[in-house]
This record gives C-alpha cells, structure tokens and sequence, in this order.
C-alpha cells in the first residue's frame, strides 16, 4: 500500500475538491480577471459563461426555498471563546430563534460561531456560502447547507437576493468588502429596506467617525445616507433592527397590493 502524504494541500473547486498535485496555482477568480493575450479571450471566456451560469443556477436553486434569512459577516481569524465568538453565537441563536436562516461565507471564525448559535435552535436553517481560495478554508462543521462557489461576484449575488439584512461583526477585508457592496447597493435603492448592522461598537467607531467626517465632510456622500448604517453592541437591538425592517417591508408590500386591486376594481369592465 502506497502511504498517503501527510497535510497535503487540499482546494474545493464547485461541487469538487482536488488534493496534492492536482491543486493549481491559481483560481478560478484569478483566471477569470487575467489579461489575456490578443486573441484568448475569443476561446476561453465565452466557455466560461457557461460556468458562470451552472453556479447562478446551482444557487438559486438550493436557496430558493430558504425561510426569511439574514446573512452575517465577520473574520474567519477569531478565535473560539473570544468576545467576538461569543456575541457571534448568541447572535446567530437569536436570529434562529426569531425564525430567521442564517447564512455565513461558511468558514471559521465569526462565520462558526452565528452557524453554530443557530444550530442550537430546533428546527433553525443554518447555510454556508464557501469560496474557492488560494489558501484551502474548509466548510465549518455547524452548516447545515453548504455551497461552494468558484466565483466572488456569484456568492455575492445569492448573500444579497436571499438576505432580508446583514449584520457585520468585527472582521478584515473580506468584511469590509460585503459591507460596502450592501451599503452601495441600498444607497442606490438596487435593494429597498434592507437593514445593515454593525456589531461592535468600539471596533467600528474609528470607520464611522471617518465616514462622518471625511466622506459626510467632503460632500462625498449625503446626510441621509449615514441612516443606512446601525451601531450596535446588543445582539437583541441587531435582530430588533432586522425584524421591525422585515414587518415594514411585509406591510408596504401588502398596501400595494390592496392599491394595485383598487386599481383594478375601479377599472370598467
């Protein structure tokens, strides 16, 4: 018998993983956003689409039956047992308990503790949305359904269409960047009442205050649009925040409705 190699690397790609020599030097995102010579693009992006489009599809159809769900973010570098970790769990117990899915990037970190808060609740939908990286970051264990995706700007697309809110713990870049794609997007009323919390106070004080005074300050940005932001340490003031966005948005959409068959009784027949 051959001894299998120790720690060898390991990469999930879609619905596949590869291990040792198999894994490649870069990734999916990588290949895609590489200039090509003058004429590849002509052979290869075009069969990409393709690609492209079975993960919009592979998504769309595992998480179109999802109850109301709410995605939070967070590091995947903090540590079981820290502060971080913990408000991370109770939170993600709370939103389970308020009848809301909970949906993660899938990995450690922050994204464990909200998977694993929410699966404490009987009955509670615990979802992962993993991405194919450099470096391999495997599924945590408290997902109850885990994609992978090869492609950031897919992932991204089913965070924001099956979401009703975000909800950002302390985090890096990765954060940062769901952030500010979620406020851009409700700024420019691409999504409607779609709440975007930040939990964490003292570690997210030093942004806002830049927001206030350097983008408010400069005329970057409108008063109005520092309103799309909430400041939160109470995990029960985040869910608040998302369920009394949730109830408004149910009611809006049920006075349409009655305006829209008004409409349509007052028209002759």
């Amino acid at each position: 018998m051959i001894p299998m190699a120790q720690n060898r690397r390991e990469r999930r790609q879609g619905q596949a993983f590869v291990r040792g020599n198999l894994v490649p030097s870069s990734t999916h995102d990588q290949r895609l956003l590489a200039r090509q010579g003058p004429s590849d693009w002509v052979h290869m992006d075009p069969w990409r689409v393709l690609r492209i489009q079975a993960e919009f599809v592979e998504g769309f159809g595992q998480l179109a039956e999802l109850p109301p769900a709410v995605t939070v973010f967070g590091s995947a570098r903090t540590k079981p047992g820290s502060s971080d970790y913990t408000m991370g769990e109770a939170l993600g117990r709370k939103l389970a308990e308020s009848g809301y899915a909970v949906i993660t990037g899938g990995g450690p970190g922050v994204m464990e503790s909200a998977n694993k808060g929410a699966t404490e609740v009987d009955g509670a939908v615990s979802v992962g949305l993993g991405i194919e990286l450099p470096f391999e970051q495997s599924m945590n264990e408290y997902v109850d359904l885990g994609i992978e995706f090869r492609y950031f700007f897919v992932r991204k697309t089913m965070f924001v269409k099956y979401s009703c809110g975000f909800i950002a713990l302390p985090g890096g870049f990765g954060t940062l960047d769901e952030l500010f794609e979620a406020l851009t997007l409700v700024q420019t009323h691409k999504v409607t009442s779609f709440p975007v919390v930040l939990m964490g106070s003292e570690f997210w004080g030093g942004l806002t205050e830049w927001i206030k005074g350097t983008l408010l300050g400069t005329g970057k940005i409108a008063s109005q649009d520092l309103d799309l932001i909430t400041i939160t340490d109470d995990v029960d003031e985040a869910v608040r925040i998302i369920v009394d966005a949730d109830l408004a948005r149910s009611k809006g959409r049920q006075q349409q409705e009655l305006e829209a068959a008004a409409v349509q009784t007052a028209e002759p027949q």
